[in-house]
């Protein structure tokens, strides 16, 4: 059974090693990811399930990851970091947009979609 956040019935976690995220993510003001060593962006994913707002790098997966529904930084530069969390927590508007967005955003991840790819990837090998 996949975990759904109760606000966000549409999104599923696709994490299930970490149950405790949820409830951080769905109480936080917003969720800044500016790794530089992130593989897909799952967390990123996540944090949009739970209706937080995000602010991610602008560049390995995370812009694909992420598409129009976060704030996208250079994370070498602190001061678009600290800017882009400023613009979040003083402007209701931009993170109830950046909230809405981010949860349709993460229902086009689910863990059945990804095995129908695969399959479908694997068909044409085949």
């Amino acid at each position: 059974m996949p975990l759904k956040h109760p606000d966000s019935p549409e999104a599923e976690l696709l994490s299930r090693e970490v149950p405790k995220l949820p409830p951080l993510f769905a109480t936080a003001k917003l969720f800044a990811f500016p790794s530089l060593w992130e593989g897909f962006g799952l967390p990123v994913i996540e944090a949009m399930a739970c209706g937080t707002p995000v602010i991610t790098l602008n560049n390995s997966s995370m812009p694909e990851v992420a598409g129009d529904a976060a704030l996208l930084v250079d994370p070498y530069s602190v001061e678009e970091i600290e800017s882009a969390m400023t613009r979040i927590i003083l402007n209701d508007s931009l993170a109830n947009d950046l909230r809405q967005r981010g949860v349709k955003r993460a229902a086009n991840f689910t863990w059945h979609k990804t095995a129908e790819q695969s399959l479908n990837l694997y068909q044409q090998f085949i």
